[in-house]
Parts: structure tokens; C-alpha cells; sequence
């Protein structure tokens, strides 16, 4: 017990917990390092919590398709399927909610998820992305917590407001994506009319070892479509696989799907001194700092045969980059780098890759793995299974090889390093101001229609948060819900 007389936090092998907020990272911007082991514990356990349906975006949909570069960017990076106009890459798409199990409802009010899977001649490069440009937290370490609150109560096994509120309201971070979450596109009309963000910035590099920053943004070409509150209740009931078949049936009809693809570009030197950190993923770039650049078009065109063996079984994760792609000090990134392709092998086993859907289409795979969990091809053969060896095994590819990186500072469990518009009600309240009258009475409407059924205590908290955003934002909830005094 600390010096209160309250139960301290420990590890699964009893060893105290220093900071569960803010994972070990090489000086403020990091990157995260290996050696925080509680980081890693806490990862790992939480993405074995499930059997076997993923413990999130568990229900989805799936199609094949291509990309197709409109762009050649070899100016920003050496990725090969960016740098030709008019050529073809074929690709998967997996959309999918996020906290709802499998048989839950497509209608939801939830995120959704839009993972693209591009199967490049460099080996297979996935994009796991959201249909929101920003997320609810900026550091991994918070990620079992935060998911846990969303997922259902463990003594009643049904939803709880009071946990998704109060850590939320714990959370002053989370503002930004709780604003869109309740507005008109928390309820797409389906996965053809939404849009599909990288949220995560990315390194891109030039064939002469030059880096960029980049975030992706994926334009529905049908145009951005959402569902009411009233006609998403009524779906639920009478077809709660509204998105699902609505997605399969439209690519039947032979009205294929399609997406503008873009990216805004920061140069690399900006991200230090820029006026909020770039890589924290509560945030947007502004447009009017970097404009959209379109670079392709993503078309899917054609359905699964099997919709275990190609979606239920498909596996992404943002680990799988190609050469001309690196990471970011982005902190989510940083703990999804390990924690989707660790969840992937205790789902599918260490094998999954052999898995058609996840397996390179337009590369050979050549290494030194053996053996393990449903091994289904032919296990390497007689091939030599070591390296070094005098016996022609393959050898390292200098492309493979990402560039050199300065990093500096202590090694400590340290939130982002503040910059002058590092604030989390900023980009919030700017969003709020941006919606129509219209637009901003719904949002308030569903928000305090939720938090009529969470405690007062998370309700006061909640609202000050609101109102830091926006006096007239937390100003018109208070009222919906006949609160008078919040704090403020």
C-alpha cells in the first residue's frame, strides 16, 4: 500500500508499477523502447483476453480490389507501388465496428475500422486505419484500459456508461474524437460512404535518403452518408448485418466501391518545431499548414468465396511496412507495431502468413523460420535453416534497410514533450464551432441522451471538459441535462 493506505499497482510477476499513463520512450518524442517490460506484459495480456474472435473490430467485412497510383511520388518516397502513373496494385480492404463482438449490430454508434491490406512486389505493406482522422488516446499504455471501458461491465456482462464516461472524462485527450464520435458521423450509412484515415503519421523515404512526414486520407467516392439515430435503431432490429451484406451485394451488382486516395505531406525538419507534436494522434494537421495531395484511387471490385478463409482469417498490422515507408514517434503507433501482429499469432498462430489472404502475392518469401503451430506448407524443405552458412541461404537486402535517426534524452516513462498549441480542447472546440446549427443540436442531443444514464460525479467532470472546449458546447449539455454547477 502507498503512504495513503491504498493497493499499489504491480506486474503480473509482482514488481511495482512506476507509471501506468506513459510508456518508456528515448526522451519526449521517443521512440518507445523494448525495456519497458510492463508496456510489453500489459500488451501482451490484453491481447490474449479473447478466444478467438479479435477482442476488437471483431465483426467486419471484406472485399479485394486494387490501387492504382494517379501520382508518381518518387520525389517523396521509394515505395515502389507510389511511383508509377497508371500502375496497379491488388489490395484488401477489411471495414469493420470496433468494441461490438460478432454478432453484434453494424449500426452501432462506434468507429469503424478500414484496413487495407496492398500486396506490393516488396511484400505486403497494411494501412490499419479508422474512419476518423484522430483516436481517443496518445499513448499505447493507456490502449487495455481504454478498450476495457468500452467493452461490457465483468460482473453484469452487459454495456456500462458509467466505465466508457468516466474514463473518458479521466481522459481530457479522448475530447476530440469523443466530438466526432456522437456527431452525424458516428453512424455511417454503410462502409461504401464513409472515408478512411491513417490517423498515424508515417515516414516516407526518397531513393536518395531523404524523409518526409505523411498522413493518409482515403475519400469515399459515393460521397460521405450517415444514418439518424432513429433509422440506425430501426436497421439494428430488422437486419443488424445492414453493412456487412450492403458491401457484398453492391460489388455483386457490379457497383464497385471507390476511394480517392491522399496524403498531406510535412516536411521532415517542421515536426520539431511545429505548434502542436505531429505525431500524437488526438490531433489533425490543418489543411491550410498541409493540403491534400492525391497520389491514387483504391477500387474493390470483388468478394470473398470464403468469408472465414479470406475475412475472418485476414490479418493487418501497421508493423508490415515496405522500403520507402517507415515509422513515426507516434506512441500508438509505436505500442501497435507490436501488439496487432502479436494478437495475429495468438488468433491464427505463429503461421498465419501462410494464410492465402495474408500471404505476399507478387514476392517471394524467403527465410529462415521453421516448424511452429499449422505449418501447412512444405517447411522450408532440405534448405538451410541458420545464418550465417557456407550453403547459398538468403542474405539481407540492402533496400530492406531503413535510415539512421537521431534520438536523444533520458530513457523515462515521459508524456509527449509540449509544444505551444499542445492542448486538448483546441482542435475539439474548433470542430464544434465548425458544424451547422443543425449538426451541433444532434450532437448535443446524443451526447447528454448518453450521459443521462451516468453518475453525476462522471457527468460534472465530463462537462468541464465541454466547456473548456466550447462555453456554448458544455453550456448546452449542462442545460439538456439540468445540471447548473460543473466546476467551472
Amino acid at each position: 500500500m502507498d503512504e495513503k493506505g491504498k493497493e499499489t499497482l504491480k506486474s503480473q510477476h509482482g514488481i511495482p508499477v512506476g507509471d501506468n499513463q506513459n510508456s518508456t520512450t528515448a526522451g519526449h518524442s521517443g521512440p518507445t523502447l523494448l525495456e519497458d517490460v510492463y508496456l510489453i506484459e500489459k500488451l501482451a495480456h490484453f491481447d490474449r483476453e479473447r478466444i478467438p474472435e479479435r477482442i476488437v473490430h471483431a465483426k467486419g467485412a471484406g472485399a479485394f480490389g486494387y490501387f492504382e497510383a494517379t501520382r508518381d511520388m518518387a520525389g517523396y518516397t521509394k515505395a515502389k507501388f507510389l511511383r508509377n502513373i497508371g500502375k496497379k496494385t491488388p489490395l484488401f480492404v477489411r471495414f469493420s465496428t470496433v468494441a461490438g463482438e460478432k454478432g453484434s449490430a453494424d449500426t452501432v454508434r462506434d468507429p469503424r475500422g478500414f484496413a487495407v491490406k496492398f500486396y506490393t512486389e516488396d511484400g505486403n505493406y497494411d494501412l490499419v486505419m479508422n474512419n476518423t482522422p484522430v483516436f481517443f488516446i496518445r499513448d499505447g499504455m493507456k490502449f487495455p484500459d481504454f478498450i476495457h471501458s468500452q467493452k461490457k461491465n465483468p460482473r453484469t456482462n452487459v454495456r456500462d456508461p458509467d466505465m466508457a464516461w468516466d474514463f473518458w472524462s479521466h481522459s481530457p485527450e479522448s475530447l476530440h474524437q469523443v466530438t466526432i464520435l456522437f456527431s452525424d458521423r458516428g453512424i455511417p450509412k454503410d462502409y461504401r460512404h464513409m472515408n478512411g484515415y491513417s490517423g498515424h503519421t508515417f515516414k516516407w523515404v526518397n531513393n536518395r535518403g531523404e524523409a518526409v512526414w505523411v498522413k493518409y486520407h482515403f475519400k469515399t467516392d459515393q460521397r460521405v452518408q450517415n444514418l439518424s439515430v432513429e433509422d440506425a435503431l430501426r436497421i439494428a432490429g430488422e437486419d443488424p448485418d445492414y453493412h456487412t451484406k450492403d458491401l457484398f451485394e453492391s460489388i455483386e451488382r457490379g457497383e464497385y466501391p471507390s476511394w480517392t486516395v491522399y496524403v498531406q505531406i510535412m516536411p521532415y525538419e517542421e515536426a520539431w518545431t511545429y505548434k502542436f507534436n505531429p505525431f500524437d494522434i488526438t490531433k489533425v494537421w490543418p489543411h491550410s499548414d498541409y493540403p491534400l495531395q492525391e497520389i491514387g484511387k483504391l477500387v474493390l471490385n470483388r468478394n470473398p468465396d470464403n468469408y472465414f478463409a479470406e475475412v475472418e482469417q485476414s490479418a493487418f498490422s501497421p508493423a508490415n511496412v515496405v522500403p520507402g515507408i517507415e515509422f513515426s514517434p507516434d506512441k500508438m503507433l509505436q505500442a501497435r507495431i507490436f501488439a496487432y501482429a502479436d494478437t495475429d499469432r495468438y488468433r491464427l498462430g505463429v503461421n498465419y502468413t501462410l494464410i492465402p489472404v495474408n500471404s505476399p502475392k507478387n514476392t517471394p518469401v524467403n527465410n529462415y523460420y521453421r516448424d511452429g503451430f499449422m505449418r501447412v506448407d512444405d517447411n522450408g524443405k532440405w534448405s538451410v535453416n541458420y545464418e550465417p552458412n557456407s550453403f547459398s541461404g538468403p542474405v539481407e537486402d540492402v533496400s530492406g534497410k531503413r535510415i539512421k535517426y537521431g534520438v536523444n534524452g533520458f530513457a523515462d516513462s515521459l508524456p509527449y514533450e509540449k509544444h505551444s498549441e499542445d492542448n486538448d480542447y483546441i482542435q475539439a472546440g474548433n470542430l464544434y464551432r465548425m458544424l451547422s446549427g443543425e449538426e451541433k443540436t444532434r450532437l448535443i442531443d446524443n451526447i447528454a441522451n448518453d450521459l443521462k444514464n451516468v453518475k453525476p460525479d462522471i457527468v460534472k467532470r465530463q462537462l468541464a471538459h465541454f466547456y473548456k472546449a466550447d462555453k456554448d458546447y458544455g453550456t448546452r449539455i449542462a442545460a439538456e441535462l439540468g445540471v447548473r454547477d460543473f466546476g467551472m
